[in-house]
């Protein structure tokens, strides 16, 4: 009888242990799951799916040309005074005075001058005086010919120089040959720049790109999509900023800018940045970037 009462004793200590210990690990599970809920949701900075102008590109070089150039030799001893060039002349503006008459600015333009060496001309007497028109320039590039088709005149295209490393200049395709080259296979085009400013010089090198096959489409930044494998995906914030995990197809990239062609809607809300920070269908805290 103790023996079987001192077994029932250890089986009832044996119970009440187990029982201590969840009751202990529910109340510390409980203890923290209350902590941890009162922890506010991260603040996520959000954007608005908007359209935006997308278009491929063609990144050529071209070489500067001035839209007019005319060039005078002059004689030393036919000049009246020191030559003392402007740097800019007005049409009709007298450019050089001379004892045989007064060389007159056929057109606006720049001033400069190259001197000849006596082997060029056989003659020390002699230099040259150039006058340029650069308010518009022209430049001449050469389409690869899979691209022939997608040429069209008036396209726009940007310019760049390395003299001007953070500025775009914009101009326009203005002529486009009716043949393509055999030799190069490539189709021979001529851009247009507006230069009010003058900053792009006669013979400078040209980074040209043309655009074409321009579009309006839905455009979301390029921090706001997580690629998985070989699909892309985005967090849609719901009227509760509830992050829903939502698939979309996307297309080019363009100016930290990715277009969208399905799965989002004009006017979604998604998170812009702070990917690492969401949770799918977690509850945010939206910051309007």
């Amino acid at each position: 009888m103790k023996r079987s009462t001192k077994t029932i004793s250890i089986i009832l200590v044996f119970f009440l242990i187990i029982a201590i210990v969840i009751i202990g690990r529910t109340m510390v599970g409980n203890h923290f799951k209350k902590k941890f809920s009162k922890i506010p949701p991260p603040g996520i900075i959000i954007t608005e799916v908007v359209k935006k102008e997308f278009s491929e590109k063609i990144d050529t070089f071209g070489t500067a040309i001035s839209k007019k150039s005319e060039t005078f030799k002059i004689k030393k001893d036919d000049l009246i005074e020191d030559l003392k060039l402007k740097n800019f002349v007005k049409k009709g503006e007298i450019l050089i005075k001379l004892k045989s008459g007064n060389i007159i600015a056929p057109f606006s333009g720049v001033l400069g001058y190259t001197g000849l060496t006596e082997d060029i001309l056989v003659s020390k007497n002699i230099f040259i005086i150039t006058l340029d028109d650069n308010s518009t320039i022209y430049s001449d590039i050469k389409i690869p010919e899979n691209y022939s088709a997608s040429i069209k005149k008036g396209l726009p295209v940007e310019v760049r120089l390395s003299s001007f490393k953070d500025k775009v200049f914009f101009g326009k395709i203005d002529f486009i040959s009716s043949r393509i080259n055999a030799d190069t296979r490539s189709l021979l085009s001529r851009i247009k720049v507006k230069n009010t400013e003058l900053e792009l010089i006669s013979g400078s090198l040209l980074e040209v790109s043309v655009k074409f096959n321009l579009r309006n489409s839905l455009s979301v930044p390029d921090t706001s999509v997580m690629v998985e494998g070989d699909k892309s995906f985005v967090y849609k914030v719901d009227n509760e900023n509830i992050a829903n995990k939502t698939e979309v197809k996307t297309g080019i990239r363009s100016n930290k800018q990715i277009e969208i062609i399905s799965g989002l809607n004009e006017g979604d809300i998604i998170v812009a940045e702070g990917l690492k920070k969401v949770r799918p269908q977690g509850k945010i805290k939206p910051i309007n970037r």
